[in-house]
């Protein structure tokens, strides 16, 4: 049997490649093996020289990766966009969320915050700086470590109110997802795919891509909170 290409990706693509992977080995015939971590620990792993063919990953990071040689430059191509959205426990009251101002009152309201790693997580950290509510929120914000679902905390009672990618939080038992961050307030992310410098089957991990950026990876996508990314690879936008 022909050896699964192996792909890396960040925690927030997980569901959306976990079906694509399904539906690319029965369609198509390719065997794909997919690695999830916090964006940070593949990063990390990327940078030690870890063996995979295909690599997943906020553009950002992604870009910097192809820069430092270990991503082939001319295979990065842009995948999946996403918003960051809040959640409560499941049970509490929902707040309102249709302006900025909203969401001022909902995260002065709650006692705790939770939010995730990675460029999501620091473009959150910078808007509550912009609303001039870090002071205000000062020991009530908590970090989820990388890898741990936001709404896992919101289950378990350690947080009020989270903030993550829709697609991590659409099905977490215990978290209801409010919506995304209103108005100018909104933030999101594009994903992007590469192929690894250190592959040893270049050709066949571009074609992979290819099924990526397919109509059926696109519904897939919508399906997991997601939607398909046109043009260039961006970072994080607000």
């Amino acid at each position: 049997m022909e050896q699964a290409i192996c792909g890396l990706s960040s925690m927030a693509t997980r569901p959306v490649l976990a079906e694509l992977t399904e539906h690319i080995r029965n369609a198509h015939g390719i065997s794909l093996r997919v690695d999830s971590a916090g964006g940070v620990e593949v990063a990390r792993r990327v940078r030690q020289g870890v063996e995979a063919d295909v690599l997943v990953l906020a553009a950002g990071v992604l870009a910097e990766l192809a820069g430092e040689g270990h991503v082939l430059p001319d295979t990065v191509r842009p995948l999946w966009t996403s918003q960051v959205v809040a959640a409560v426990p499941e049970g509490a009251p929902m707040p309102a969320f249709a302006s900025e101002d909203d969401l001022r009152a909902a995260l002065l309201g709650a006692g705790t915050v939770a939010y995730s790693t990675g460029p999501s997580g620091t473009a959150l950290v910078d808007l509550i700086t912009r609303m001039e509510l870090a002071d205000a929120l000062r020991g009530r914000l908590v970090q989820a470590p990388p890898g741990v679902p936001v709404g896992s905390l919101l289950a378990s009672g350690s947080a009020d109110l989270a903030f993550q990618q829709h697609s991590e939080l659409m099905d977490v038992p215990g978290a209801v997802v409010v919506g995304p961050l209103p108005g100018d307030a909104a933030i999101r992310s594009t994903f992007s795919g590469g192929v690894l410098a250190s592959t040893t089957r270049p050709d066949r991990a571009r074609d992979l891509l290819g099924l990526f950026r397919s109509g059926t990876a696109a519904r897939i996508a919508r399906s997991r909170g997601m939607q398909a990314a046109e043009g260039r690879a961006a970072c994080v936008q607000h």
